[in-house]
């Protein structure tokens, strides 16, 4: 019995750490997974590194889309998109 008593705060390290570490980064990832697959011709993004454009071809055997910008056509890895900055772009804009 005292010998669970000493691994009593290393398992409840443990525990603090998954649900407040491991667990909200695993479901991070499969929301943007889920947002990479349900990316569409024509929709309006931003990538990453802040580049604006709307994607006009995607090719599922290397997971890229090729993006129009005022630049011209650039191509990119789907997960170069960002999820957020591009929910904030397609979002209508609010009412004063």
């Amino acid at each position: 019995m005292e010998n669970i008593g000493q691994f009593l705060p290393l398992i409840l390290i443990f525990v603090v750490a998954y649900f407040f570490m491991i667990r909200p980064q695993m479901k991070r990832q499969k929301d943007e997974k889920k947002f990479t697959s349900e990316l569409k011709k024509g929709d309006r993004i931003i990538t990453k590194s802040g580049l604006h454009g709307k994607i006009v071809e995607l090719n599922d055997k290397d997971f890229s889309c090729v993006i129009e910008t005022m630049a011209g056509r650039l191509k990119f890895d789907r997960s170069a998109i960002s999820m957020e900055m591009s929910k904030k772009a397609a979002a209508p804009p609010a009412k004063k």
